[in-house]
């Protein structure tokens, strides 16, 4: 019975959003991060008759035809890039982006990585680095002998030198857009790799026309909405439970016929 397969597609479909939701919840927490949605699409349908077709006597066309579904297929699992809360650290260096863009790191293998989460510190080095100890993009070195780091929401970097009474300039933080943010690839750590479905990467600095300000002493928080992860969690599982009523009810029918045909 094709109802069999119909439904099992269905539990298989319902467990990936369950997965998905499960990853929502478990980063609640964790800074930036873009709470994820399960897209899916019908499969092919099998045609028993189709509409348009000349009726029987020929004289006009069958208004309807009956076609029926073999079930659900996952399309994508589609990254939500909405606006996290953002958070007080009262930490100088962590950083939060309030609008669109995203901060530039060098990645493991020299190439440029995209993030949200603007936890930076620096390294032994005085670079700028995230809590990994990738480098951020453009370079921000910050003096042994600085005493306190401004970074306004333009994104220019000062440093007041211990002894000096005017702040030094250290920089420029720019940021990255894409015409399609969904088409990053998400790598972990917090981490996104421009796609050909992302496009090429459009840099500018914080404050421009279509580029959000820079906060300094806040993190951008998640954006997962637990209310909301647990509706649909509690959907999703109605949702299997019935696909496996489906599949035992046609068990049960399967089962008629074969006592009937004994």
């Amino acid at each position: 019975m094709r109802a069999l397969a119909i439904a099992a597609t269905g539990m298989n479909a319902q467990q990936m959003n369950v997965e998905v939701i499960a990853n929502n919840i478990a980063n609640i927490n964790t800074t930036g991060f873009k709470r994820a949605r399960a897209e899916f699409t019908d499969l092919l349908y099998q045609a028993e008759r189709l509409q348009g077709v000349p009726m029987r006597g020929g004289q006009a066309a069958v208004p309807e035809g009956a076609q029926i579904g073999l079930g659900v297929k996952a399309a994508a699992i589609r990254n939500l890039h909405m606006q996290g809360a953002l958070t007080n650290t009262a930490n100088k260096l962590d950083l939060a982006i309030n609008g669109q863009g995203w901060f530039q790191v060098q990645g493991p293998e020299g190439e440029i990585l995209y993030a949200r989460a603007g936890a930076f510190n620096t390294n032994a080095e005085g670079q700028l680095v995230t809590i990994e100890g990738y480098l951020v993009e453009p370079a921000i070195v910050v003096p042994e002998n600085t005493v306190d780091v401004v970074v306004n929401q333009s994104g220019q970097v000062f440093a007041q030198i211990g002894g000096q009474m005017q702040l030094e300039e250290l920089g420029q933080l720019t940021l990255a857009n894409f015409a399609n943010e969904t088409g990053l690839e998400p790598l972990g750590g917090n981490l996104y790799r421009e796609t050909v479905a992302s496009g090429q990467p459009v840099i500018g600095a914080p404050g421009d026309p279509g580029y959000g300000s820079l906060h300094q002493g806040y993190l951008e928080s998640s954006n997962v909405d637990p209310v909301k992860e647990i509706t649909e969690l509690i959907s999703a599982q109605r949702a299997y439970e019935m696909n496996s009523k489906v599949i035992q009810a046609a068990d049960d029918m399967a089962g008629t016929v074969s006592k009937g045909i004994r």
